[in-house]
């Protein structure tokens, strides 16, 4: 294939270390694997003792078919793989493992809800709160924190370690290793192991790396001391798309890679093939508002002459988010008409719970969507099963499992063995308490009958709010936040978006079916999505990071959601404003920018970003 100066520069390269930086759209894959058959075609480099590392399987397979392509369709023994793909191979050579020793996710989750139903821990959504711990495990894993210096977010100090120690005692017990641990056991290895180290340094003289912005402490550890003596470390990728901090990447190091090796040499790989003009250019304004990255000149590929005056960026400013989705579906149906296949668009977004609505009026459009993410269903959060138990007792309902969901939401101070019965009398029960002297609970028994009346005589948007208010369930959602240390602002958000949807509902009984059949088309959606030839991709802004579209919609636009409203410190900030170039490089060749007034029935801003995007940066 024919190279450009940059891409060319960074191919000849051949010993000592290497940084590329790599912008979007601008030939990485190909100056990668270009490279490795310089490698082996020009200088007679063994090619087993090439590696090549990505971040995903699927990286690795097209790279290593990219590769085979290249070389005529022709077998090298160059190794191509993840990380924990590499690093498991070394572990399964030293200790003998195989790919029996690999936990399964599923057996994750149910060593960690054991481990917390044996503590007696509370907690409203069981999968949720283990999940929400195993992803506390590995980052301290993955960062190199020491237990003792670790605060969780999700439970006290001391309750944490416990959690933590069971669940490491369990895994060494069942002689399984995680993800997180190929990393940790490898280092151990390297570092108390220098024969161990010395002769796998021997089988890989040349190493690759792509998407070297996502690497995190460990994995350069281990990558730096497989790379001694020659230091043969060849890096691609571009810090201004590093946004898994939340899983220990951080953009520091390879900002510090030519400190880390002060001869390195350095390449710009500055055309972006992919976006037109006018995305490129507006991408470099917003991204330009970050102090720490290496500053880049990029050129699009595309020449302004050769751009068609339908491509470019556009804004939009919309009421709500109703508005904003009927106006993207106009839109995708227009471009469809006009020769565009649904495959040709994407909607990004910042969090998962956001497309809710939008895949609500795709499914009434009859339009096909594949999400590349999970997206919970509003109705079987436990937020709403509460607020459904409550209208379902307002409605006649006497199940003690009824009474039993939401007695203490908020907390009457109810005990489990005064619900002897399947069904439950309210007068009954009331007695109960007033005969063991209890009035004050007997009392707030018979304020529960009565709110329940007061349900029974409105609608759900109504219902929600007394609920809400009236019975005290959102001061319930403050107190449970703080005592789990997770953020009340998510768990008001579920209630908020609730409530916004119920407007559109006058009775229980429209928007019991609206749910079900919401629900039943989501399932529909979810077994059909594999076998769609042409669809419309939903994706947040981090799963959307290595793909590419003919026309991007990001929907939200707006401060709170873009920069995410927890994105306080000027480190978060400057991840965030990453996260969405990212989101506005997908573009090749519109781009659409949403923004609304309202977010589920709130007042919200538009995000700075919309001014950074469109405004140089201050000097």
């Amino acid at each position: 294939m024919s190279l450009n100066r940059s891409q060319a520069e960074a191919v000849r390269h051949i010993n000592g270390p290497m940084l590329v930086l790599a912008g979007p759209g601008s030939g990485k894959t190909s100056v990668i694997t270009e490279r490795t058959k310089q490698l082996i075609a020009s200088q007679g480099i063994d090619p087993s003792h090439i590696l090549v590392i990505t971040f995903t399987k699927a990286a690795a397979s097209e790279m290593k078919e990219r590769f085979f392509r290249l070389m005529g369709g022709k077998n090298y023994p160059v190794t191509f793989g993840t990380f924990h793909a590499v690093f498991f191979h070394i572990l399964k050579h030293a200790y003998g493992f195989h790919g029996g020793n690999i936990i399964r996710e599923e057996q994750r989750f149910q060593f960690m809800k054991e481990i917390i139903q044996k503590m007696h821990l509370e907690y409203q959504d069981e999968n949720e709160f283990a999940g929400d711990l195993l992803g506390e495990i590995s980052l301290m894993k993955n960062t190199g924190i020491s237990l003792e210096h670790y605060y969780s977010k999700n439970c006290g100090k001391e309750i944490f370690e416990q959690i933590y120690r069971n669940y490491d005692s369990r895994m060494k017990q069942s002689r399984l290793i995680d993800f997180d641990d190929m990393l940790v056991y490898c280092y151990e290895l390297f570092d108390q192991r220098k024969d161990i180290l010395s002769a796998w340094q021997r089988k890989y003289q040349y190493i690759l790396i792509d998407e070297f912005q996502d690497i995190n402490r460990l994995q350069f550890d281990i990558v730096k001391m497989l790379a001694l003596p020659e230091n043969n470390l060849f890096v691609v990728g571009d810090d201004d798309q590093s946004i898994y901090r939340f899983r220990g990447a951080k953009p520091e190091l390879m900002l510090g890679f030519e400190e880390a090796y002060p001869k390195a040499g350095r390449v710009l790989l500055d055309i972006n093939y992919r976006s037109c003009p006018a995305v490129v250019e507006s991408s470099l304004r917003l991204i330009s508002h970050n102090a720490e990255r290496f500053d880049k000149k990029i050129q699009p590929g595309i020449c302004q002459a050769g751009q068609d005056n339908r491509q470019g960026v556009k804004y939009f400013l919309w009421e709500n988010q109703k508005e904003e989705g009927k106006a993207i579906i106009e839109q995708i149906l227009k471009d469809c008409r006009e020769g565009d296949s649904y495959n040709d668009c994407a909607v990004l977004f910042r969090t998962n719970t956001q497309p809710r609505l939008f895949m609500s009026q795709l499914m009434a459009y009859n339009i096909p969507f594949r999400t590349r993410d999970n997206i919970p269903n509003l109705y079987e959060h436990w937020i709403t099963r509460d607020i459904l138990t409550y209208i379902r007792l307002a409605q006649g309902s006497r199940a003690r499992k009824d009474f039993l969901q939401i007695m203490n939401r908020p907390n009457r101070y109810i005990t489990r063995e005064s619900l002897e019965e399947d069904t439950i009398a309210l007068d009954v029960w009331a007695e109960y308490f007033y005969d063991k002297k209890q009035h004050w609970v007997a009392e707030r028994i018979e304020q529960l009958e009565g709110d329940l009346r007061v349900l029974s005589r409105t609608g759900p948007f109504a219902a929600i709010n007394y609920i809400r208010m009236g019975i005290g369930y959102e001061e319930f959602l403050k107190t449970y936040a703080q005592y789990r240390r997770i953020s009340e602002d998510n768990l008001l958000e579920v209630l908020e978006e609730l409530q916004d949807g119920a407007k559109e509902f006058c009775t229980y009984e429209e928007w019991f079916a609206h749910m079900e059949e919401y629900t039943k088309e989501l399932q529909r959606q979810k077994k059909q999505q594999e076998m769609l030839s042409e669809c419309v991709s939903l994706a947040t802004l981090h799963s959307a990071k290595g793909l590419e579209y003919k026309r991007v919609h990001i929907i939200d636009v707006n401060e709170e959601l873009m920069p995410y409203k927890k994105a306080v410190l000027d480190a978060d900030l400057q991840e965030e404003r990453r996260m969405f170039y990212v989101g506005v490089t997908r573009a090749k060749e519109n781009l659409y920018i949403h923004s609304v007034k309202k977010y589920n029935g709130r007042e919200v801003d538009v995000s700075r970003f919309v001014e950074e995007m469109q405004a140089q940066a201050a000097e």
